[in-house]
């Protein structure tokens, strides 16, 4: 298949493997050219392998979603984490402290590879370790703000992603009409749950914590891809955690919350 010639240019057309290895090896380590793709949707993530010691993980972010800002105040948030023990994966960070990097156009961070598998929490015992470690990391969100990260709000994530589907060619025509009659019933229930969430405390969390973006070890869960950390309440965090019928995520919510409320 070729490409149109008036076709927009992708983000990420100039990011060769040549690229990736360069920016690697600013880190002051050889690359052997042992590359793989990881899952993400926003970035672009890789597995690099190096000569003399374990591989490491490139992380090249999308140009124009975070502004230079809104990325470092994730990368501390992250490092203040694994500073008090909570397991979130940190990015390095170079001879001069940077954490963040500039190479060929693009702004990436290198992260030491995590290995683990994707958690089950079969068990009420897991449940619990995991809560135990989420109310930590939620005490330590609610010790100071971000400045430059998002707040979960309605308008941001919700009217103004509806507009911008009613405004382009996304949704398929005949899908429109349910689907923005679907969008219009479900708004104002949950501008009823936002304004009830107004009286909780609203903290520095993850943001994005899905079952993928915990790796489950020997000594429990890791943390990775603080891509989405916000400002939010605490609920943001744990909701996603939970899945089957409603009683068995009520009994799932109540394993996780014995850990949590342990510290939070």
């Amino acid at each position: 298949m070729t490409t149109a010639p008036d076709a927009p240019a992708h983000p990420y057309d100039a990011l060769t493997p040549e690229i990736i290895l360069e920016a690697v090896e600013m880190y002051g380590v050889r690359c052997t050219g042992g590359l793989l793709a990881l899952n993400s949707y926003e970035n672009r993530v890789y597995r690099v392998d190096t000569e003399d010691g374990p591989p490491g993980v490139a992380k090249f972010y999308r140009p124009g979603r975070w502004d230079e800002a809104a990325i470092l105040e994730e990368h501390a948030f992250a490092q203040q984490l694994a500073e008090h023990e909570i397991p979130a994966v940190a990015p390095l960070a170079r001879q001069d402290g940077s954490t963040l990097s500039h190479h060929g156009g693009f702004r990436f961070a290198v992260f030491p590879w995590q290995p683990g598998r994707a958690p089950e929490l079969n068990s009420r015992e897991d449940r619990a370790l995991l809560g135990r470690y989420l109310g930590r990391l939620h005490r330590l969100g609610a010790a100071e703000p971000f400045r430059h990260r998002a707040r979960l709000g309605i308008e941001e994530f919700g009217h103004r992603s509806v507009r911008y589907l009613r405004e382009h060619d996304v949704v398929p025509e005949e899908l429109r009409e349910p689907f923005f009659a679907i969008t219009e019933y479900l708004f104002p229930p949950v501008e009823t749950a936002f304004r009830a969430a107004d009286e909780a405390a609203w903290i520095r969390l993850h943001g994005d914590c899905h079952l993928g973006n915990i790796l489950w070890t020997g000594t429990g869960p890791h943390l990775v891809d603080f891509d989405d950390c916000l400002t939010g309440p605490a609920v943001q965090d744990l909701w996603m955690l939970l899945s089957g019928s409603r009683e068995e995520m009520e009994l799932q919510l109540a394993d996780v919350l014995s850990g949590y409320t342990e510290f939070m």
